[in-house]
């Protein structure tokens, strides 16, 4: 039931393309395109880049931009004195195929950051795991060709998926953790998913308690990477 959950959060309203690939309809596209705003709307911001790529918990689907969690990192960051801007460019129902498709015009700007947050939609529609392991491999080989780090948060499979398929999916995430040598969460919704404390009415999305949660441990393996690029 705890996977399932997991699964189902990052689902969209959206329908995706039998490749995976993601249909939006115009309200959509306008919700991202206003999830892509700089948060404080100053557009003269010449901070360096933390850029999200995720799907429906990442964008905050039922929250309020402010409420989404990387919104939150934000206030976390400014709260600890980081000079860096987050951009949420996350898409309900995105998969990595999706996210790989677009890659080229949101990674545009000062971006020192790419946060991934993809696969579970992939995941939930039973997609290739081999494919899926190639889309996010193209998405850390283009951030990593404009010196850019990367920060990979793994989800897991639905176990009626069968568990050999279910272990080869978890296993992408560590895989390219060692091949790419990128900083790898293993779990984006760790102690949320199936918590109906940390979850909407429909048991799914997370909360604004849930996506504080969520911002909070992001957030610990995301700090040491802005010191590393403060650093360089």
């Amino acid at each position: 039931m705890l996977l399932a959950l997991v699964l189902i959060a990052s689902l969209a309203c959206n329908s995706a393309a039998p490749d995976g690939s993601q249909r939006s309809s115009s309200n959509d596209r306008t919700m991202e395109i206003e999830r892509t705003v700089p948060l404080d709307n100053n557009y003269q911001d010449t901070r360096p880049l933390i850029l999200f790529l995720g799907d429906s918990v990442t964008f905050g689907l039922g929250l309020p931009p402010h409420e989404a969690y990387p919104s939150i990192i934000q206030e976390l960051i400014d709260a600890e004195g980081y000079g860096y801007k987050v951009h949420n460019v996350s898409v309900s129902g995105d998969t990595t195929a999706g996210g790989l498709r677009r890659l080229s015009w949101v990674l545009d700007g000062d971006i020192h950051v790419l946060v991934i947050a993809l696969g579970a939609n992939d995941g939930l529609r039973g997609l290739s795991i081999v494919q899926m392991q190639e889309n996010l491999s193209g998405i850390i080989e283009q951030a990593q060709s404009k010196d850019i780090l990367v920060l990979l948060t793994g989800m897991e499979a639905l176990p009626n998926l069968g568990s050999l398929y279910a272990n080869d999916f978890r296993g992408v995430f560590r895989d390219l953790a060692d091949e790419y040598d990128v900083t790898l969460l293993p779990f984006l919704l760790e102690g949320v998913a199936g918590n109906v404390e940390f979850n909407q009415a429909d048991g799914i999305h997370p909360n604004t308690k849930g996506a504080q949660m969520i911002a909070e441990m992001v957030w610990l393996t995301l700090k040491p990477m802005l010191r590393m690029d403060s650093a360089r």
